[in-house]
């Protein structure tokens, strides 16, 4: 419909010979009493023609040829043009959305482009925390917007294997292998404390007793620990229905020359130079705020920069057209570093869209449930799911933009009634699922024979949201921005309960009724279809 009001548009202007060469701004409108679609074009025209909007918006209007779709336009102060569609033209998108069903909403916007989404991507030194679930449902959840328009995504779990985080779980698991044995061995200040690593010596006492009581340098400590905690992870995601395409280990980069390949083109082009026993990447010449070091000689080591950039460099060579980064707060100072030298190295950094996401803050009673993953004192994303269960997770998870703290409230969460918005949601469906089985119990099927019907004011800002589905859905791909689905669904709900108290669905006159179950039938598959898009189940009853 924005396309066929710009058409309308265009030809006013052409008809008034006005060249106006930009593209002309038409948004939906906050509220239905102004229109269902608006344009600022008689304000944009103001410096062009020299005349007031008002007058610009007078001239406009006489010269716009209004099709059947649409009943009338209005003019309103200070110079904008509202756009009311007919009754029929939002009765009509009801055979619509039952002929496209499930897939209503969705597009070929993204015309298969190739998308690789990083997220997650925490090393394996211990269970997800909840800062972790943020970023491992906002970034599932964005690949499935993608794919819901017409992108061919693949998920990917970054991960380092062979840092001095990993070095320490293994010495972690050390220590508590020897405690197992009847050695009193302490845990460091920089250990790992948690349960976990209890479970995890146990299981190596079990097998190999003690084998390895003097061995603290072995392998089988470090490896034995990262396959427990990955085995961990991965249960924990799939109770939040996340799976990956691919887990990319940062050690292969190493192992396969793409580290020391990435210094040597960096110095090839100039980028680098050596100062205080390390090498310098020229980072405030390609758009970083500053120079950063890559390598520490004294140390002979890289610093975690330059494996960012091989790796997103790989990224490149598998040929993917958009590539998404999904990271924490903590990330915000150093990603523009490695994008910065991607731009050294001549990489189109445009592909790049980084998406960071503030902290997790949970609360309970009112009160902040402090967290530190070493000292163990956390509740991990496995404990909360299991508490509150996939839906709920999801969903908070993803109601506020990435960009906002989110504070997680336990309690607003474990609530069953209308104040918990997932069992808001979740409740329309059940109620629509309810009237469709009432009225099949009474041979009543619903009909599209009498849309023209559907005239009350509850009814026609119903039909009006269910239009707006494919654009709030193309708008949260091109924003990567889950919460609007979230918000629109809100709004969809609260138009049906409103429409359920001010009319009986199933009344007395036969034909209204037929009506009124196409209606919601309508808004089940789109509530459906927009739950199923964030992860969230439908269900038939509560």
């Amino acid at each position: 419909m924005i396309s066929n009001i710009r058409d309308i548009l265009e030809n006013a202007l052409a008809s008034l010979d006005i060249k106006y060469d930009n593209q002309i701004h038409v948004e939906r409108t906050k509220r239905v009493e102004f229109g269902h679609f608006s344009t600022n074009l008689p304000l944009v025209l103001t410096k062009l023609l020299r005349q007031p909007p008002l007058k610009i918006a007078e001239k406009l209007s006489e010269k716009i040829k209004l099709p059947d779709s649409i009943d009338k336009i209005e003019i309103k102060p200070p110079g904008f043009i509202n756009f009311f569609l007919s009754p029929a033209t939002l009765q009509n998108f009801i055979p619509e959305i039952l002929e496209r069903n499930e897939k209503y909403g969705s597009s070929d916007f993204g015309k298969k482009q190739q998308v690789l989404v990083e997220f997650v991507s925490a090393n394996p030194t211990g269970p997800l925390t909840v800062g972790h679930g943020r970023q491992a449902v906002l970034g599932d959840t964005i690949a499935r917007i993608l794919e819901w328009n017409g992108y061919k995504v693949e998920r990917e779990y970054y991960y380092n294997d062979a840092g001095r985080q990993m070095r320490i779980l293994g010495e972690s698991t050390f220590v508590r292998y020897r405690q197992l044995l009847g050695f009193d061995d302490e845990l460091g200040e920089e250990h790992y404390q948690g349960e976990y690593i209890k479970d995890i010596a146990s299981e190596l006492v079990e097998k190999y007793g003690n084998k390895f009581q003097d061995d603290c340098d072995n392998e089988i400590f470090k490896n034995s620990a990262e396959a427990a905690v990955f085995k961990d992870i991965k249960a924990t995601l799939k109770k939040l229905a996340i799976h990956f395409d691919c887990f990319y280990n940062e050690k292969s980069l190493y192992d396969s020359g793409k580290i020391e390949s990435v210094l040597k083109d960096l110095k090839e082009k100039n980028a680098t130079y050596e100062k205080d026993g390390a090498i310098w990447f020229k980072g405030s010449e390609f758009g970083a705020n500053s120079d950063r070091v890559l390598w520490k000689s004294v140390a002979d080591e890289a610093t975690y920069r330059l494996p960012d950039i091989a790796y997103h460099i790989t990224k490149y060579m598998r040929k993917y057209d958009l590539i998404i980064d999904v990271f924490g707060a903590d990330h915000h100072g150093t990603y523009p570093d490695v994008i910065a030298g991607l731009k050294a190295l001549g990489y189109d950094i445009e592909k790049i869209k980084v998406v960071i996401h503030q902290f997790v803050t949970l609360t309970q009673g009112g009160q902040k449930i402090k967290m530190s993953t070493r000292k163990a004192t956390y509740v991990t994303l496995d404990e909360l799911t299991n508490e509150i269960g996939k839906d709920v997770v999801r969903y908070f998870f993803i109601m506020r933009g990435a960009n906002s703290h989110l504070n997680f409230d336990l309690e607003l969460a474990k609530a069953e009634g209308d104040e918990n918005p997932v069992f808001y949601l979740q409740y329309a469906h059940a109620r629509i699922c309810s009237i469709l089985r009432k009225a099949e119990n009474r041979n009543i099927e619903p009909d599209s024979q009498n849309l023209s019907l559907l005239t009350e004011p509850e009814s026609l800002n119903l039909l009006n949201i269910l239009s707006e589905f494919g654009e709030i859905c193309q708008l949260a791909a091109n924003s990567l921005e889950p919460q609007q689905i979230i918000t629109y669904l809100q709004k969809m709900a609260t138009a049906f309960h409103k429409l359920y108290t001010e009319h009986i669905v199933i009344s007395e006159d036969i034909e209204i009724t037929k009506a009124r179950l196409q209606l919601i039938k309508a808004t089940k598959i789109v509530l459906f279809n927009g739950l199923k898009l964030i992860g969230i189940s439908a269900p038939e009853r509560m």
